[in-house]
């Protein structure tokens, strides 16, 4: 086997069923050998792209995310999403192509120090010296990738590393033949020999582990789970908020909504949070998360640090709160938790529901009260008549005209910030959005790892059209590959979130301004289809449209004139 084929059959042993790529002749023989293995491999127009949806399997899924990109640009186009991963914990595994071992540093095509500009943001980065190392080290990446605080990992794999032995040999040969050579050739020759037969002795000796062990993280303690009880059992306004850090294992996804439901607090959801308990569970909190903070006697973090989000720390202010994160930097970050537990949120809240349920309906009715009451005044916000299609308004439609199975990827600014006030997530790990970082361009990455991974639903992505810019011409790899995804721009001509702040206090709109371009254009140079909407009546017809033509694998783009409010105004921009 070569090096290409030795990574395949590692992949197949720890179950990936994709690969993502940008081909480059460094690493031509991993995706070769992944399509032999049966290994859908899916190739997308920028590397980023193919990192962010790498990423978003290992959300899904909880099986590391794989993506193979060549050397030097090719990995440098990576560093963003790679940085998204690492901030989001999504277990993924990076395969970088490389100069041959024999010429790093001698100024070969695209070799550069990779490991340099890799290490700081990834969990573990290594560069293959031989091959019979590949099995090995991919094996213990998948480990280091999913143990503790999942994340990135990088492995750098030089082109002689991976083609056909006797192909590199005959690289590495000369044209002189051994009679005419001089002392000096036959020295350097010598020294290539003896480099090649270092870097393939044992190569057909690797022994693959096909029983991959589960991966290890912290555990809570009886005791923590005792104080927990206590401290919760004491509590007249409990309130948890529930984020990312919760889903971490995601085919417990099930699990953890039905626990949820049986301890009987009422939840905010956030990240890969959103849609676990469906799209109307009784204990599920949307709006005016601040002011029920202020009136709660005890929080509890699942999975959700201290950080901006949360005003590092103000909003919970003195209030005892319980915080539970397999991260210990998270964990305490900026605040320390009256009882902090190191431990995986979805583990300790399903062990926390076989100890308690409490009745908490006074207090969740008088926050479903409140909830009610922001969904009337979006409700009026939403019939405003504005230039151009209210953007309440068309997400509002749009709420009502999705169906139970869909699939929603947020990659966009405030369009997409309105959307997550109005749009109901309809079942767990049906939301996808950057996180923490708050990165734009995932989207198409996102969305080709949902359609992949769920077939059978229909997958959105609703784009900002600032964010739109960095991957519509993935409808080229949607189409190539027969991904049924539906984009829906929210086209206003501006970086509307930036804008809102900008204009306010700078008093120019320089660098902010779009124009309404027609969008819609663009899936037509790949074959597909897509509408330009300036009217309610268009749009249902278009979403409609949408829905029929992904039934038949094919993707569609909507391209909505909206016009601007002050919906969101005072948000945070920065």
């Amino acid at each position: 086997m070569n090096g290409g084929e030795i990574i395949s059959r590692v992949l197949v042993n720890q179950g990936v069923k994709f690969l993502f790529t940008l081909c480059g002749g460094h690493i031509s023989p991993i995706f070769v050998g992944a399509e032999k293995a049966g290994i859908k491999v899916i190739d997308t127009r920028h590397e980023a792209t193919a990192v962010f949806a790498a990423d978003a399997v290992g959300r899904l899924t909880g099986i590391p995310g794989v993506v193979a990109v060549t050397a030097g640009p090719g990995l440098t186009n990576t560093i963003t999403a790679i940085k998204n991963a690492q901030m989001a914990q999504s277990p993924l595994i990076l395969l970088g192509g490389a100069a041959a071992t024999m010429l790093k540093g001698r100024g070969a095509l695209q070799d550069i120090d990779q490991l340099s500009i890799i290490k700081p943001i990834v969990k573990w980065a290594v560069s293959i010296k031989k091959v019979k190392d590949i099995g090995p080290t991919l094996e213990k990446a998948f480990r280091i990738a999913q143990e503790g605080v999942p994340g990135p990992v990088f492995i750098e794999c030089p082109i002689d590393t991976l083609y056909p032995e006797s192909m590199v040999r005959e690289w590495y040969g000369t044209k002189s033949k051994s009679g005419t050579r001089s002392l000096k050739d036959n020295a350097l020759q010598w020294y290539i020999e003896r480099h090649a037969k270092k870097l393939f002795e044992d190569k057909d000796k690797t022994i693959f582990n096909s029983h991959p062990a589960k991966p290890k993280f912290p555990l809570h303690s009886d005791s923590q789970l005792a104080k927990a009880v206590s401290l919760i059992q004491k509590a007249k306004r409990p309130l948890m908020i529930l984020g990312s850090g919760a889903m971490l294992q995601p085919e417990l996804a099930g699990q953890l909504s039905v626990a949820i439901d049986r301890l009987g607090i009422p939840v905010y959801l956030s990240g890969m949070g959103r849609g676990l308990l469906g799209r109307s569970g009784k204990l599920h909190i949307r709006h005016k998360r601040k002011e029920a903070i202020k009136e709660a006697d005890l929080i509890i973090l699942a999975g959700v640090p201290n950080d901006f989000r949360l005003d590092y720390g103000s909003h919970i202010g003195n209030r005892k709160f319980i915080s539970i994160n397999r991260s210990k930097a998270e964990l305490f970050l900026n605040k320390k938790p009256s009882l902090p537990i190191q431990a995986d949120p979805c583990g300790f809240l399903i062990a926390l529901s076989a100890h308690l349920k409490i009745n908490s309906q006074e207090w969740l009715d008088t926050l479903r009260k409140r909830d009610s009451m922001r969904d009337e005044e979006i409700g009026k916000q939403s019939e405003e008549n504005i230039n151009g299609l209210n953007p309440l308004k068309l997400l509002c439609e749009l709420e009502h005209l999705l169906p139970e199975k869909a699939v929603l990827v947020a990659d966009g600014g405030d369009f997409v910030a309105t959307a997550s006030y109005t749009l109901r997530v309809r079942q767990p790990l049906s939301w996808l959005d950057p996180g923490a970082y708050g990165t734009l361009g995932g989207g198409a990455g996102f969305a080709i790892a949902a359609a992949l991974v769920y077939p059978d639903r229909p997958v959105w992505i609703l784009y900002g059209d600032g964010s739109a810019g960095y991957s519509l011409m993935e409808f080229d790899t949607f189409q190539r590959h027969g991904l049924a995804i539906t984009a829906l721009i929210g086209n206003d001509a501006c970086w509307t979130q930036i804008a809102r702040d900008q204009v306010e206090f700078l008093g120019s709109d320089c660098a902010v301004r779009l124009e309404n371009s027609d969008y819609e254009k663009i899936p037509i140079a790949f074959g597909v289809e897509g509408q330009k909407v300036e009217n309610f009546e268009v749009f249902k017809f278009a979403v409609k449209k949408a829905l029929e033509v992904n039934q038949l694998g094919k993707s569609f783009l909507i391209n909505a004139i909206i016009g601007k409010t002050d919906f969101r105004k005072g948000s945070i921009s920065v």
